[in-house]
């Protein structure tokens, strides 16, 4: 594997720099609006969840990369402030959902409305961010592949 150059360097730094502009603005944004970041992306992930996929907190925790005992203390906050409740599935009473209460769902349009409007102003950057770091030359797909944990043309992971 070729090492990286100073030039791959800056391209990760400005990637990562530009990233955490946008999470600097969200923190500010979900402060604003009186919750924790994690109590955001936990009701982002509620509305968002792919089509099939039932709102579990086994479902949301691993969404979110976080363990179940985290996401049901973030559930047991949103639940006491009106953000969330609990219903029980239809066709299997024994399984717990989470739905969005009139209260989450307006905090959460509100967020996602600047989130939106944040994205398209930061999009720019990020892209060229990006492109920049994904054009690591002739080798960087092999780079990203073995960073994947994949082998990649005759290389051995790492």
């Amino acid at each position: 594997m070729k090492r990286p150059t100073l030039a791959d360097y800056q391209a990760l730094a400005e990637f990562r720099y530009q990233i955490r502009k946008f999470l600097h603005f969200s923190e500010q944004a979900v402060q604003a609006a009186g919750l924790e970041r994690g109590q955001y992306q936990l009701m982002l992930a509620i509305k968002g969840m792919p089509a099939g996929v039932r709102p579990r907190i086994r479902d949301l925790a691993n969404r979110m990369q976080i363990q179940h005992h985290s996401a049901v203390e973030l559930i047991n906050r949103l639940e006491s402030g009106g953000y969330v409740y609990r219903e029980r599935a239809q066709d299997d009473r024994r399984e717990v959902l989470l739905v969005l209460a009139p209260k989450g769902e307006r905090v959460l349009a509100e967020l996602a409305f600047h989130h939106h409007q944040e994205l398209r102003s930061a999009a720019p950057g990020l892209v060229a961010a990006l492109r920049r770091l994904m054009r690591g030359g002739k080798n960087g797909a092999r780079r990203h592949a073995v960073v994947r944990g994949r082998l990649s043309r005759g290389v051995a992971q790492t």
